[in-house]
């Protein structure tokens, strides 16, 4: 259930008896977390027990596990224009239900943010009404249409983490070779959704067999590929900070790999639904799994996944794109694309801890440490000093995904009934209990 801290008296905290794993500090040990009366984090480890943390108030996690607070470096938030689909109240629940306390979202809504005043409005609105701490990246180019890049060093200083078109991919080289001048000059983080538009019109699903028989237009893996090469080639003329947002094919990485063997420098990231479906999940048309970029082959997976266990792939994204009902409930060739999963995200990829495909420290770091780093947000550990933001969850926990449980305004979820293991029990935010069950 979700708390109510309204009137919360300030007061020193104390978790106990938790297994704390923080990747950035190398921690994995039992003990317990001391927060102090502003709360950030005063003490963590295994020195903290009941015994010494004084007047304080106690949380007995009873060996369950602690970590920091999630990062998601991918969410569409809904507000503005797109409130009957998401809003910041609605996504907060959703997201601390999973321990979600930090999101990264995309600049798509309406007005699209690509000018400082659209900018601070959505600040000022994420603050008075969003619980969780909302990162905006504002638009590569105006209207996200690809042609006029924005103006990066205003929109940074207002608070902008990154720039990136989210859904849209930059097409035109000589813009994106703009965009990557600019970009180190103003020292901005670049993020790039890849894919050709060319390539990929009119594509609602991987170019394959089952899109054959399925009688759908196919998007083939190279539509990826051709715009990770591209861009690649210009970042080494430049050198700026750049970011691939969402991989979907396995040959993807055999270019990345290629470039990070030359000592090019930048991060990738990968959808939670790309390690966890393939395209034969999409059966007969089914429209919650219409995801962009599409859901790949088995083989795709695997390797993707590979990408994650030997470093390729930095940071693992919920790619949470809220959509209403009648927007799914049309036929796959017409249905909007996008799935709401900023709540199962956790659980889903502790899926990959438990049936032994990675281990946990992985998992914990491509969706805490990492995306922190990579987008420059404090958060992502545990230590002393730190905002004490933390999820506790119970490893070994069954449950299953039922759609009337989803707190998100929108239920496109991807994996409904689906049977998970590791649940969280409780999430804290600058030091309050926000969430438990």
């Amino acid at each position: 259930m979700l708390k109510n801290i309204d009137g919360e008296s300030k007061m020193k905290v104390a978790i106990i008896n938790v297994r704390i794993i923080d990747t950035k500090n190398n921690i994995d040990e039992f003990g317990g977390i001391l927060i102090n009366e502003k709360g950030l984090i005063e003490a963590c480890g295994s020195k903290v027990t009941k015994g010494n943390v004084g007047d304080t108030k106690i949380y007995d996690c009873k060996n369950k596990l602690a970590i920091p607070g999630v990062v998601d470096g991918r969410v569409f938030a809904g507000e503005p224009g797109f409130e009957y689909k998401e809003n910041y109240r609605t996504l907060s629940q959703a997201a601390i239900s999973g321990g979600v306390t930090s999101v990264v979202t995309m600049p798509n809504t309406n007005p699209i943010i690509d000018n400082v005043s659209t900018f601070d409005f959505i600040q000022r609105r994420a603050r008075d009404k969003s619980l969780i701490k909302i990162h905006s990246l504002a638009s590569l180019t105006k209207n996200v249409e690809g042609n006029e890049i924005t103006e990066f060093g205003l929109l940074k200083l207002n608070g902008a983490v990154g720039f990136t078109d989210g859904i849209q991919c930059v097409q035109k080289n000589d813009v994106m070779d703009k965009i990557f001048d600019y970009g180190k000059n103003q020292d901005v983080l670049i993020v790039q959704f890849p894919q050709d538009n060319e390539l990929s019109k009119n594509g609602v699903i991987n170019e394959s067999l089952i899109a054959t028989k399925l009688g759908l237009k196919g998007i083939p893996d190279y539509a990826e590929h051709v715009i990770i090469e591209r861009d690649l080639r210009l970042l080494s003329q430049y050198n700026s900070k750049y970011h691939i947002s969402v991989l979907s094919s396995g040959k993807s990485l055999e270019i990345i790999n290629e470039w990070k063997n030359k000592k090019l420098n930048f991060t990738t990231g990968v959808s939670i639904n790309h390690l966890s479906l393939n395209e034969n999940d999409i059966g007969e048309f089914k429209t919650f799994l219409k995801l962009s970029p599409p859901l790949r082959k088995e083989d795709d997976r695997i390797n993707l996944i590979e990408g994650i266990k030997n470093g390729i792939i930095d940071i693992i994204v919920s790619d949470h794109k809220p959509e209403d009902e009648e927007s799914k409930r049309l036929t796959f060739q017409k249905c909007a694309t996008g799935a709401s999963g900023i709540e199962t995200f956790l659980s889903l990829a502790l899926e990959q801890y438990h049936n032994g495909n990675l281990d946990l420290k992985t998992i914990i770091k491509c969706v805490t440490e990492n995306p922190a780093k990579i987008f420059g947000i404090n958060a992502g550990s545990l230590e002393k000093g730190m905002p004490a933001d933390i999820a506790i969850l119970d490893l070994n926990k069954p449950w299953v995904v039922k759609r009337e449980n989803i707190q998100s305004k929108s239920k496109n979820t991807a994996i409904e009934d689906k049977k998970l293991q590791g649940k969280v029990e409780k999430t804290f935010l600058n030091g309050k209990l926000v969430f438990e069950i």
